[in-house]
């Protein structure tokens, strides 16, 4: 219905339908991260979990006491959840997506530049050591990390590893004779040429290589000198080394979802019988900026790779969206017969040479690994919704106990602001779901602002007035409001000459518009349903009934704006650019022309009497 001057506050009830048991049913247990969306599609949370599952059921709990928490759940319309590797990725990640999106339910966190990094500069003896903020020193950086602890701990086991200094330049060049780390064994004094330049190179390309991920060299040193330690009837020192390598293991592990990767679309696929799942991860200066998933059309008879080579010819070549934004880099997992053509057709539209890699290695095969996981819980995830919907189908069915099986819905609504930019919406569900492609959006003309029976009545004409296959036709037209609109609806289709009239409900809001309260009322007899706020149909019912909210008001607010940024001056004839501009730098704004005489505009340069005329009344609604 009409929507109030101001928004809804987060303290009113936002009547979504979301079903929160289906949804519980279809999440992984997996590490991950979760985005909260609501009526607009806006995302209002980002979250992470070591365990999705139980961390997103914790929300729905009945004796949840935050008051932040439960005012968070009654704007939750969808939720959408990226599984991880570890909860060191999530936090990451979820960083990520908090930048991006700014929820107004999250603690925005501090931006990215303020992890911390390993850096090694590049001074005649470099220096290895932590780095937090604008990357403005010279340097390869390392990262980022997840806590500076795990920095300090890395820092002390590389300078085991490693003799490479991590003084403050000032005390390296203040140096006569080897500091105290020097008699330690962890620095090779290069501050007083303890080691010569050429070895110490090599001792800083050798760190560099380990933290790129290339520790397979090192790791075998470490394991030797333990086995010689351990000969040599050296237990301790053995049981250092031993230490050590499991330490390195643990804190010095590439993060996948930031890593030495700059620029790189990685493409995972996950099949089940004739449905498969593309699933894209989008890296961008080293981080995940998002991902998505795709649900191709495909015979029986396709192969994993032909699919992929017809994903990247699609999404890369024709898709206008990623026109100058081809990655430098696409990582898949399958050897494409056609992958050097594709190349040489994406670097040419690019401009710069774009590298398809299939046999990789390290941090790529992680991703890899992540993307073809994110597309087995995509795939799942689409199938139990399926599941749930068709469920739905079938209760609604028996609710009104039609003949037919439904397969379409259409629903009505009408936004506005004090009958101003008024906006009708029609949204369409067949058996799996939304059917965005078949949205209707109608600007209302022609009637008394504020009248919503007015305006439902030019929706329903604009729908259907012109239909003449009744095979189009849906089976259930719900109108978002009570007995009023419906009886207009009503009117309407008597209008028509048609042999199959859709049935016709209203959806009238129950007490303080709580959901699960509503009622749908019956063309014709006008009998009332009031269904249980666990039925399956009704929440089927709220879905497209906030669906169609949600679209009505987007494209009210859309054009409100629009208004808003337009001058009253831009409508009258005669007034282009230029005069509109000497209109208001010769009056001093817009409230002077509107306030003067026709005399006072005459004087305007460029402004003649009858078009000083035209204007006056036209500002006047003469």
């Amino acid at each position: 219905m009409s929507e109030p001057s101001e928004l809804p506050s987060e303290n009113q009830s936002n009547t979504l339908a979301f079903d929160h048991q289906s949804f519980l049913k279809t999440v992984t247990e997996k590490a991950g991260v979760y985005r909260m969306y609501n009526l607009e599609q806006e995302v209002i949370y980002v979250g992470k979990a070591k365990n999705l599952k139980k961390r997103l059921a914790s929300y729905f709990r009945k004796d949840v006491s935050s008051v932040k928490t439960k005012a968070l759940v009654k704007q939750i319309l969808t939720i959408d959840v990226t599984i991880t590797h570890t909860e060191g990725e999530a936090l990451i990640l979820e960083n990520n997506y908090i930048k991006k999106y700014q929820p107004k339910y999250n603690i925005l966190l501090r931006d990215d530049k303020s992890y911390p990094y390993l850096l090694i500069t590049s001074h005649k003896h470099p220096k290895l050591g932590m780095h937090r903020g604008v990357k403005r020193q010279k340097g390869e950086y390392f990262g980022p990390f997840p806590s500076p602890g795990a920095v300090w701990e890395s820092l002390r086991l590389m300078q085991k590893i490693f003799p490479i200094r991590q003084c403050e330049d000032s005390y390296y060049r203040a140096r006569t004779r080897p500091c105290l780390q020097y008699q330690l064994g962890r620095c090779s004094a290069p501050c007083v040429d303890k080691i010569s330049a050429q070895d110490y190179q090599q001792q800083v390309s050798l760190a560099k290589m380990f933290l790129r991920g290339k520790s397979s060299q090192v790791i075998d040193t470490l394991v030797n000198r333990m086995e010689e330690a351990s000969i040599a009837l050296e237990f301790e020192q053995a049981a250092r080394f031993r230490d050590q390598i499991a330490t390195l293991r643990k804190v010095q592990q590439q993060q996948f979802v930031s890593g030495v990767a700059a620029e790189m679309d990685v493409i995972g696929l996950f099949r089940k019988g004739a449905q498969v799942c593309v699933h894209v991860l989008f890296v961008r200066d080293h981080k995940i900026l998002g991902s998505k998933s795709y649900f191709p059309t495909l015979m029986a008879e396709d192969t994993d790779e032909e699919i992929i080579a017809a994903f990247i010819g699609q999404h890369y070549l024709v898709n206008e969206a990623f026109q100058g934004a081809i990655p430098k880099e696409i990582v898949i997992d399958y050897k494409v017969e056609s992958a050097s053509e594709l190349s040489t057709l994406l670097s040419e539209q690019s401009e710069y040479e774009v590298k398809i890699s299939s046999n990789v290695r390290q941090e790529r095969k992680q991703y890899l690994k992540l993307a073809a996981t994110n597309a087995e819980h995509a795939l799942v995830t689409r199938n139990s919704e399926k599941e749930s919907m068709h469920k739905r189908f079938a209760q609604l069915n028996e609710v009104f106990e039609l003949d037919q099986q439904i397969e379409r819905l259409e629903c009505f609504d009408i936004s506005h602001t004090m009958g101003q930019q008024t906006v009708a919406s029609c949204v369409v569900f067949n058996t799996e779901g939304p059917l965005k492609s078949d949205y209707r959006r109608y600007n209302v003309k022609g009637i008394t602002p504020g009248d919503d029976y007015a305006a439902m009545a030019f929706a329903l004409n604009k729908r259907y007035g012109k239909v003449t296959d009744e095979d189009k036709l849906p089976d259930i037209v719900f109108i978002d409001g009570g007995k009023g609109q419906l009886a207009k609806a009503e009117e309407f289709f008597a209008t028509l000459s048609l042999t199959k009239i859709p049935l016709l409900v209203g959806v009238a809001k129950g007490e303080s518009r709580k959901p699960g309260l509503e009622t749908l009322i019956l063309a014709g007899s006008h009998q009332l349903i009031s269904l249980p706020a666990t039925s399956p149909a009704l929440h089927l019912v709220q879905h497209i009934r906030d669906e169609s909210h949600r679209f009505a008001i987007t494209g009210h607010r859309a054009k409100r704006q629009k208004h808003a940024k337009t001058s009253s001056l831009e409508s009258i004839p005669g007034i282009g650019a230029k005069k509109r501009q000497a209109l208001l730098k010769y009056l001093g704004g817009l409230q002077e022309v509107k306030n003067a005489d026709v005399k006072t505009l005459e004087k305007v340069p460029g402004i003649s009497h009858t078009l000083a005329q035209n204007i006056y009344d036209a500002l006047h609604d003469n």
